[in-house]
């Protein structure tokens, strides 16, 4: 500011040595002189100083509290015929502290009236008016206990808030601030809007009154350093609310002393002879007044930032931290002159290290708000080199809104300063853009596509066609960069800020169709990019793995994408068969370009007259795509593409449905001219291929088609047979015939759904069935793993799709049931044990194969062990079968603990087995026999000795899996087991952690009661009546709430503490007790929630430190050690200590802290925090080297 003392100078004038129990403001002398002098004549309104600084603000200055102006009395008699009518003494005795606690917590429109009440019954009685606020702050913290006028007139500070203290409500932890749910957000944001409303309705006279403020910052800075969460955490919020509100009356000032400064400026450029000397001297008087009002108001600004924000900023509340550092982000916008300096800088780069991400998210908004005024970016230079890396780090940070805050805060500094980010900083938020979290990915997005912008504003001066020359820029980052490959989540990142370029489906296809000008990289890599926008257009959703908030589209939405996909088909009818025809040949490209008409608005084929004729061409197309290509992700494309067009849905399905009949008659007639000449084993290579090509395409078609009308299958089980007694296995041929074979059972089952089948096409069907298993069986020991896991698929989906359970709703086909045989249950378990459950496959990859085919492999294990999982859940299989599953999942569990202790945990396994077990049912009877055999069986394999015999029992871990079927036993059942374990189990094993938890999951439900009722009890009355908490006694039988001894680190003391109800946040070191007559204030500095670092590494190695010692925080005094005080009863002392937290409890909540030590012991402490204190050192020196 341009005149006037500085904020936060003068730290000898208002020290901040923990002394702010007891608020004593300073008065200037000039004013005691000015009211010595005059005796008691009343003190001199400062109204007139502000209303004669701009004629702006003279129009909105408050009467003074003596005479109320005639507009205000109107207001006044207007505002009470709204309010209901209270009776004389009410009127007399004015607003209560209860009115304006339910004003705060209705709604902000109540608060404006209730302030306007509260400053009429001030004007009647100052003491009285600010007993109702005192009263008000003191119920809002949730304290049942209230401020007399005769505590008030002779009680200090300290002492009203030991006073307060004792009369706590302890029965529950929660107080107003942090009641859970909506309630706290909307009481919150009350309470600031009355701080708000209260600091805008006194700002220009009752403010400067040294009376009501003065007296309010005291009573606020004394509860912030209480040791009750709940009246530090309130009152805090409330001293900084009207901190805010210092600051924005401070700003005023300013302005009205700049405005008057220039009146002088101009009346003293004027000749004498027409210069206004009465004029000038009134402006004189007025800049003086102006300036004695600022200097007041700095002085509590200054006497607030130090007695509550240098203390709790580094509060144990993570709420209290966050709640200071949104608060210093207003100061520094509001006040940038005061404020805006490396003093007050530090503290933000402090806290961007803070262990909780709701202080790292205020502070990084908090920055947001500086970076985003140009004029600050000069100030902002030594910050932004100190902390630049910190801020880069956090784009990683564990909470995605504080990663997603940290991008955005890097974007303005890439934006608005001079030297922005370097391309290796850039290149550590560009692979954000592929994150799982749709925030943080789209935030990535917006800061690539602004230096996309950058790139092409630099390159691209005529600016011809920008959309171009954003794909030119889009496809070089696609290309170059080594994060991922998958266009879809690139698109979905930049969808929100670039969606126009990537709707411009125009220059897409010209770029696409042009002859020169890509190169064959790049146009797989824009087509590609564009399938992924047609996609996020038509559909609007994010791709699969990342998160999406909101899961139901808008009606806006809606209709964006509709319009979207209208655009979309309009456009690409017409160009889809050139672009299938350009590349036809690209079986990667053809794929991509297939998936376009899954997202048209199919119905325009038929009912726009000059689309129609595009129908065809797309038609003949994809038939001959069809005959050049043999590729299965090409066919897999065409057959969906088919199974669409040819939908019933659509008035053109008949024309698809033709076409594509044409083009599978052909390949079935192409197979059936090589077919006897296969099975007779005259066929060549070329014939075989040629057959086993049709049959691949016949049998991907058949996913999509009905294949029964071609009667291929008698042909497919002959050719099998055939195959399979020569033991000459042409791997492609007998695939597709098992497909072919297994989709056409399906479909004939699908049939017999839709209709009313005779006796003898079921018996048939079931005939076909049998067959067709036997040969699926023979086919699971061949040495082709592609013939083998086909086999094993089919097998899987066959057996459920004719179990017992597929049938259970049509009784009339019960006779095409089929159980497997002993046998074939027999090889699907061997087949799950060499196969699935085997490494020897992964042992080969690992030197000879990428880890993209590892993650193949992966997924067809995992697709396999799902398919036989379902034939055990649907009761195809015997329940016993589970065992082998749980068997193997527990040894290569315990082999992986052996070769790596440090991954102990069988969380996944765990949740695995539980999922299964309730599946089971509710019928316990039922599942008895076998749920029973799972648990003898399990407890035999848990304690198998190892074949090397030595002592150790590898498979011990198993038992904390078998415990999740536990359950479900019976109660008679659980005895006959929990024996069995003890005959198993060896001696030595039983004090194992996974053997008692074993026992403990078979103990009795009907035992277990009980204690859990007697528990519930306990906590209900507990509840009901709260005990006072003890004391703890040293060896001497002395009392102590403060001593700290070794016996403490003892882990049973610490699992057996409670962390009190209202528990305090103060780091306390070892004392002496204090006398029994004598209650000691306590200790307050709540302990830093800062994750300091490592200070001398992070911010500077020359940076000044110095121990952090808070003196104690004041004692009672004489008056409180009174013969009366004496006598209080004992029950009082004891609820005193029961609000203030033990050393256990702040030990457990405030673990890995740095703990703050008493002066004393100083030279002991190994932890330091930076200083809050000004030396002659000058603060950037201070702050940096």
């Amino acid at each position: 500011m341009a005149s006037g003392r500085p904020v936060l100078d003068s730290l000898e004038e208002f020290d901040s040595s923990d002394s702010g129990s007891i608020y004593e403001p300073q008065i200037n002398a000039r004013k005691k002189k000015q009211k010595t002098t005059s005796g008691p004549q009343p003190k001199k309104s400062r109204r007139n100083a502000t209303a004669r600084g701009t004629p702006s603000v003279s129009s909105s200055t408050n009467p003074s509290p003596g005479e109320p102006s005639p507009q205000g009395q109107a207001h006044y008699q207007a505002r009470s015929r709204s309010i209901p009518e209270r009776n004389t003494n009410e009127r007399n005795q004015g607003i209560s502290a209860k009115e304006i606690y339910d004003a705060v917590c209705s709604g902000k429109a109540a608060i404006v009236t209730v302030v306007d009440e509260w400053l009429d019954s001030y004007k009647q009685s100052r003491e009285g008016g600010l007993l109702v606020l005192i009263n008000f702050i003191v119920q809002s913290c949730g304290c049942k206990g209230v401020v007399t006028r005769e505590m008030f007139d002779s009680m200090q500070n300290a002492e009203i808030i030991s006073t307060l203290t004792k009369e706590f409500n302890e029965t529950s932890g929660n107080y107003p601030l942090s009641t859970p749910g909506p309630q706290m957000k909307h009481f919150k944001a009350g309470l600031s809007e009355f701080s708000r409303v209260l600091m805008r309705s006194c700002r220009n006279s009752i403010i400067y009154d040294e009376y009501i403020f003065p007296s309010l910052l005291a009573l606020l800075t004394g509860l912030s350093d209480s040791q009750v969460r709940a009246f530090r955490h309130t009152s805090t919020l409330l001293a900084l609310k009207v901190m805010t509100g210092l600051v924005e009356v401070a700003v005023t000032v300013s302005v009205q002393l700049q405005t008057t400064q220039r009146q002088i400026d101009t009346e003293k450029s004027k000749n004498p002879q027409i210069r206004a000397s009465d004029k000038l001297e009134e402006l004189h008087t007025t800049i003086s007044e102006l300036k004695e009002n600022r200097e007041e108001v700095c002085s509590m600004m200054n006497a607030t930032f130090r007695g509550v924000f240098v203390h709790r900023y580094r509060d144990l509340l993570p709420d209290i931290r966050a709640i200071c550092i949104e608060e210093l982000g207003v100061w520094l916008n509001k006040d940038p002159e005061d404020f805006l300096n490396d003093g007050c800088l530090k503290y933000l780069g402090w806290t961007l290290f803070d262990k909780q991400s709701a202080v790292r998210l205020q502070c990084v908004r908090a920055l947001q708000g500086l970076y985003k005024e140009k004029e600050f970016i000069g100030r902002l230079e030594l910050f932004t080199s100190r902390f630049k890396e910190r801020m880069l780090s956090m784009v990683l940070d564990k909470e995605p809104d504080v990663a997603v805050e940290a991008v955005n805060l890097l974007l303005l500094i890439q934006l608005m300063t001079e030297e922005g980010l370097s391309e290796e900083e850039c290149g550590r938020i560009y692979p954000l853009v592929y994150a799982a979290h749709r925030g943080l990915a789209s935030a990535g997005g917006a800061f690539l596509y602004n230096k996309f912008q950058s790139l092409i504003a630099q390159e691209n001066n005529n600016n011809n066609n920008n959309n171009a020359a954003f794909f030119h820029v889009l496809m070089a980052f696609y290309t170059q960069n080594e994060f991922h490959e998958h266009g879809a989540y690139l698109v979905d990142s930049l969808w929100s800020v670039a969606g126009s370029e990537l709707r411009d489906w125009e220059t897409m296809s010209a770029l696409l169709l042009q002859d020169a000008g890509l190169m064959y990289e790049e146009e797989g890599v824009l087509l590609e990019l564009t399938m992924c926008a047609v996609r996020q257009a038509a559909q609007g959703t994010p791709p699969v793995g990342r998160s999406h908030a909101r899961k139901i589209a808008s009606m806006k939405e809606k209709k964006v994408q509709e319009q979207d996909r209208s655009r979309i088909t309009t456009h690409f009818i017409p160009i889809l068969p050139q672009l299938l025809a350009k590349y036809s040949a690209d079986a990667k490209k053809v794929s991509l370009l297939l998936k376009a008409p899954l997202y048209f608005d199919l119905e325009m084929y038929s009912s726009t007259q000059w689309l129609k004729k595009y129908l065809d061409l797309l038609l003949s197309q994809v038939c001959g795509v069809v005959e050049k290509h043999t590729d299965g992700t090409v066919l897999q494309a065409c057959a969906q593409l088919a199974n669409t067009l040819c939908s019933e849905n659509y008035t053109f399905s008949s024309r698809a449905h033709l076409a594509f009949s044409q083009l599978l008659d052909d390949l079935v007639e192409c197979f059936n001219s090589y077919f006897a000449e296969i099975l007779q084993g005259g066929a060549d290579k070329d014939d075989t291929y040629s057959a086993a090509t049709a049959l691949k395409k016949i049998a991907v078609f058949s996913s999509a088609k009905d294949p029964t009308g071609w009667k291929l299958f008698d042909s497919c089980l002959q050719l099998l047979n055939s195959r399979l007694e020569s033991l000459d296995l042409h791997t492609e041929l007998t695939v597709s015939a098992l497909k072919c074979a297994g989709f056409h059972l399906m479909w004939a089952k699908v049939n017999v759904d839709k209709s009313k089948p005779k006796a003898a096409e079921l018996k048939h069907l079931k005939k076909d069935m049998n067959t067709f298993c036997r040969i699926c069986q023979r086919c699971l020991s061949v040495d082709e793993t592609r013939i083998r896991d086909e086999a094993f698929e089919l097998l899987c989906d066959l057996l459920l799709l004719y179990s017992q359970a597929s049938v259970r709703s049509e009784p009339a086909l019960q006779p095409l049931v089929h159980l497997p045989s002993v046998s074939l249950c027999s090889e699907l378990a061997s087949f799950l044990l060499d196969h699935v459950f085997t490494e020897e496959e992964d042992a080969e990859l690992c030197d000879e194969r990428e880890e993209e085919i590892k993650v193949t492999l992966f997924q067809k294990r995992r697709r396999q062990l799902a398919g036989y999982c379902k034939l055990v859940l649907y009761g195809v299989l015997d329940l016993s079968a589970a065992t082998n599953v749980f068997k193997h999942y527990s040894k290569l569990f315990s082999e992986m603990l052996t070769d790596d202790p440090s991954q102990q945990d069988p969380t996944e396994i765990r949740d695995l087995a539980k999922k299964l077990a309730m599946t089971f049912g509710i019928d316990l009877h039922h599942i008895r026999k076998p749920l029973v055999a799972l648990h003898l069986d399990g407890i035999k394999f848990a304690f198998r000795v190892p074949e090397d015999g030595s002592k150790r029992l590898p498979n011990a871990d198993f038992l904390e899996i078998l415990s999740e079927f536990s359950f479900k036993l019976l109660q008679q059942d659980r005895v006959v087991i929990s024996g069995f374990l003890k005959s198993e189990c060896p001696a030595a094993a039983l004090c194992w952690p996974s053997v008692k938890h074993y026992e403990c999951s078979l103990a009795s439900r009907s035992a277990a009661r009980p204690k859990e009722q007697e528990v519930a009890a306990g906590a209900v009355s507990q509840h009901d009546t709260p005990q006072p908490k003890r004391r703890r006694t040293t060896a001497g039988g002395s009392t102590s709430s403060t001593t700290k001894g070794p016996w403490l680190e003892s882990s049973s003391i610490h699992n057996r503490m409670h962390t009190p109800v209202l528990t305090s946040t103060v780091q306390k070191r070892a004392a002496p007790p204090p006398p029994p007559t004598q209650v000691r204030a306590a200790e307050s500095d709540a302990g830093s929630g800062l994750a300091e670092l490592e200070s001398e590494d992070e911010f500077s190695s020359g940076m000044l430190m110095r121990k952090v010692n808070p003196t104690k925080r004041g004692r009672l005094n004489s008056a409180q050690t009174a013969a009366a005080r004496d006598k209080e009863d004992v029950a009082s002392h004891l609820t005193l200590l029961s609000l203030i937290e033990d050393d256990i409890s702040e030990s457990e909540e405030g673990e890995d802290e740095p703990e703050i030590e008493d002066s004393d012991n100083e030279s002991q402490s190994s932890y330091t925090l930076p200083s809050t204190r000004h030396t002659s050192v000058s603060v950037l020196d201070e702050l940096f080297d």
